[in-house]
């Protein structure tokens, strides 16, 4: 008779496994920029792109831009009309480009953008077919103010990010990514309705504070910010999920009160967070996410109009 096509499996004890028992970890690359730790072999993953001309650093925000809002689109991250992201031009300190109102991220251009000015509200320029979200632009423009660091402000209401966001509380550091943030959370625990006043910009700028990357707003939504718009837009997604993982934990340890909540230590998470939260590897996570939207677009879709973002200074 033919042995058993099972006969070899090899079924584990029912129970919890023992911890391994460690040394001390160690910790290596720290003399080198993240780009070169993570890249192996003779070529160094390139950073932030630089530009001759503020033409054309303009034009590469503006594409960027708007593969982003598509990311946003096939991650879910929409609602309605609600959601905004803005970028400060590279040549004006004090314009940001912004979406039109009522546009899905899903089928965003460059061509789309409006530019405004931080201080009046004016639109100088871009596409001024449609109107910007006013409430975004009372959000956004008070953080660009309050943050001259800040170049670029991701806001979306996202299912896991509106649900955490009732306790009004930060995230534990429960895995290696959410490391990216460490210490960079802030939480803004007030509700003042829907942002129509520039009080409740402010109050949410202050509230973000002079470091902190990203904000989880109490009933209402997540908040990122970067050095780039690719920056802040792989963070938004990165705070979204980091929800979603707290809210799994959460739910699963209620269900059972036995479990044990690891979270990692500071010491782990302060190294994790030098060696991957640096603006250059932080533009670089973001690159396949929209690397996909512009293969998928096709060629030339999401650069569309680009060539007709000018900025006249609102005359």
């Amino acid at each position: 008779m033919a042995p058993s096509a099972t006969s070899e499996i090899l079924v584990p004890q029912v129970g919890w496994a023992k911890e391994a028992q460690v040394g001390k970890h160690v910790h290596g690359a720290e003399e080198k920029t993240p780009l070169e730790a993570i890249s192996h072999g003779p070529i160094v993953q390139a950073g932030i792109p630089e530009f001759s001309t503020y033409e054309e650093h303009r034009k590469h925000i503006l594409i960027h831009t708007a593969a982003v809002f598509r990311d946003f689109s096939r991650k879910g991250f929409t609602e309605g009309q609600s959601g905004h992201i803005s970028v400060r031009d590279p040549e004006f300190e004090h314009y940001i480009w912004m979406n039109p109102l009522g546009k899905h991220f899903g089928l965003m251009t460059a061509g789309d953008l409006i530019c405004l000015d931080v201080n009046t509200g004016k639109v100088v320029g871009g596409n001024k077919s449609k109107p910007a979200n006013a409430a975004g632009f009372l959000i956004h423009s008070e953080i660009h103010k309050a943050r001259p660091d800040v170049h670029a402000i991701c806001h979306a209401h996202t299912d896991a990010g509106r649900t955490w966001s009732v306790f009004a509380k930060g995230l534990d550091m429960l895995n290696q990514d959410i490391c990216i943030l460490h210490n960079s959370i802030a939480v803004y625990n007030s509700y003042g309705g829907i942002v129509f006043a520039a009080e409740e910009g402010r109050n949410i700028a202050q509230a973000l504070g002079p470091k902190n990357k990203t904000a989880i707003l109490l009933n209402h939504g997540l908040l990122s910010t970067g050095s780039t718009v690719d920056e802040a837009g792989f963070l938004f997604g990165l705070l979204d999920r980091g929800c979603a993982i707290q809210l799994t934990v959460e739910a699963a340890r209620a269900g059972n009160p036995a479990l044990v909540k690891h979270i990692i230590t500071d010491e782990e998470a302060e190294y994790n967070f030098k060696m991957s939260s640096e603006k250059n590897i932080l533009y670089r996570e973001a690159q396949p996410d929209l690397d996909y939207e512009f293969a998928m677009a096709g060629p030339g879709v999401i650069e569309r109009g680009v060539e007709n973002m000018k900025i006249d200074h609102g005359e």
